[in-house]
């Protein structure tokens, strides 16, 4: 969805934007017609647009998140003028160009009557399609430029991602998948899938959701099978950290659940950084769905799991619902700018080509 209209925000800037195919998609790249000739170095921000979408609807932020980086880099001296900066998206499945069956991308309410597996295949499919781009993604940016030497030796070496509402629950996967994906911005999501779900089977009344048990036997229940259980154990944040299992405290958790733990946050989540946007007043999304989740993993890895460096900025915006706000909008950029800017703090290949300047 486009942010919301709220007056405070200015028209996006114009931003090239060339459509590329991709390992078997097509991707809307935007900004390399804008990058520097001194960019040897390039920041790939990923866009996940949501549900009943494509991925024309991420071209509002896309152009903002370029265009302010452009910005940035043209008023700084060093290292910063040699970083880049490109944003991306692409179709999810069953939506934009890749659409096979519409009433799948339904709710419950609208008739669907596998909502629960129909939209996690396509967050967990976002996933997998990213990692493929991520593989693919060099060798398709500078193809057509390859006799320009500048072009040639640019280096694609940092991706951060976006999403939003479906994008947003496929950013929190794809965070916990993949270690090149260095940053994410998760705009009206969630990183529990079954209890989102299952306050989704609350609210539309299914049979299957038992007021008696708290919802707990709507979980293995036809609308939620035990195949989808199981893939969100091995995919959704929550699940992977603590299966099918109430979230802790962080201060309750044994000796011996704490090292599986701070070994999974290792592995997956080491010098990460994410910003969460949530509407307060969001029915479809809500934040209370995320909330045992974050009230266990933000002061986790604030004090528990401090050494793997991992920052969590959670911000729930009053008075919004389910929507991508201006507030959200302009801490979303600041958020992609800073971490760029941060792209290239510790290397030293940067520092090696300063030095060389001045001599």
């Amino acid at each position: 969805m486009a942010p919301s209209p709220e007056q405070s925000l200015p028209p996006p800037p114009t931003v090239s934007v060339k459509t590329i195919h991709m390992a078997g998609l097509l991707v809307d790249v935007y900004g390399l017609q804008e990058l520097a000739p001194s960019a040897s170095r390039v920041s790939c921000l990923w866009l996940h647009h949501p549900r009943t979408r494509s991925k024309d609807n991420m071209a509002d932020i896309a152009a903002r998140c370029v265009a302010a980086w452009n910005e940035n880099a043209a008023h700084t001296e060093s290292h910063q003028q040699h970083r880049g900066l490109i944003a991306l998206a692409f179709d999810q499945r069953n939506h934009g160009t890749r659409l096979v069956h519409d009433p799948a991308n339904g709710s419950w309410r609208e008739g669907n009557a596998t909502h629960a597996q129909d939209m996690f295949g396509i967050v967990a499919g976002a996933v997998a399609d990213q990692t493929v781009l991520l593989d693919a993604v060099a060798g398709y940016l500078f193809h057509d430029d390859g006799d320009n030497d500048d072009v040639r030796n640019r280096v694609v070496d940092h991706h951060l991602a976006l999403g939003v509402s479906l994008g947003g629950h496929s950013v929190w996967q794809l965070m916990f998948a993949d270690p090149r994906v260095r940053a994410g911005v998760v705009v009206i999501g969630c990183p529990d899938y079954m209890n989102l779900i299952s306050d989704r089977a609350k609210k539309s009344r299914l049979s299957t959701y038992s007021a008696e048990d708290g919802g707990a036997s709507f979980i293995g229940s036809k609308d939620f099978p035990p195949a989808l259980v199981a893939a969100s154990q091995k995919f959704d944040p929550k699940g992977i950290l603590f299966g099918t299992s109430d979230v802790p405290k962080p201060n309750n958790a044994a000796d011996n659940d704490r090292g599986s733990t701070r070994q999974i946050l290792h592995d997956r989540l080491r010098d990460k950084r994410f910003l969460l946007c949530s509407g307060g007043d969001d029915k479809l999304v809500p934040y209370q769905c995320s909330e045992p989740f974050l009230q266990w993993f933000i002061p986790a890895t604030e004090s528990l799991f401090k050494e793997e460096n991992i920052s969590v900025d959670d911000r729930v915006y009053p008075g919004i619902g389910h929507t991508f706000s201006a507030g959200m909008v302009r801490d979303a950029v600041q958020f992609v700018t800073e971490v760029v800017a941060s792209a290239d703090s510790n290397n030293s290949d940067i520092k090696d080509e300063q030095r060389a300047s001045k001599i």
